[in-house]
């Protein structure tokens, strides 16, 4: 797979949920702010309740901003099979019962999934359960998460 690719896409995901915040917290903000949502009675909220919502919306734009920093500086490193996992691995991992599935292990944006070379890849952090098992783990290793319940994995190839 192209890796550098792939970081593309995902800044390029990042920078469209960035400016969706953005504009989400720009409307809420308007919104808090208007004329007409000025309380005249201790009952009439929709004012306050907009600006926490713009304060929301700002937080949440600072955060993907913070992630898509992470992201630019990124360089994207080349693995082997005999290498262990680390950031920038592309992950291809396979349960018990056959299904696969790619992960990328990224600094931040943990959860976003995308499709990539007709692919679904999702992000994951070194945080995350399932990234602190990767971690320092190779081709051919097998690892346990528990979730809802306990799920083995194979790791089938790291580049």
């Amino acid at each position: 797979m192209n890796k550098p690719a792939l970081l593309l896409q995902i800044i390029a995901r990042l920078e469209s949920a960035h400016a969706s915040a953005l504009q989400a917290a720009k409307t809420a903000h308007s919104a808090a702010t208007h004329e007409e949502n000025i309380p005249d009675n201790k009952y009439a909220t929709l004012g306050l309740e907009a600006s926490y919502l713009a304060q929301g919306q700002a937080n949440r734009a600072q955060d993907i901003l913070v992630s898509l920093k992470a992201f630019r500086q990124m360089v994207v490193q080349k693995f082997s099979d005999a290498t262990p996992i680390r950031l920038t691995a592309l992950v291809q991992l396979e349960d018990e019962g056959g299904a696969s599935r790619l992960v990328f292990l990224g600094p931040a944006a943990g959860g976003l999934c995308l499709t990539f070379e007709e692919r679904e890849v999702m992000v994951i952090t070194p945080a995350s359960p399932l990234g602190r098992e990767l971690l320092g783990k190779r081709c051919g290793d097998s690892l346990q998460i528990r979730t809802d319940g306990l799920r083995e994995y194979e790791i089938v190839s790291v580049c």
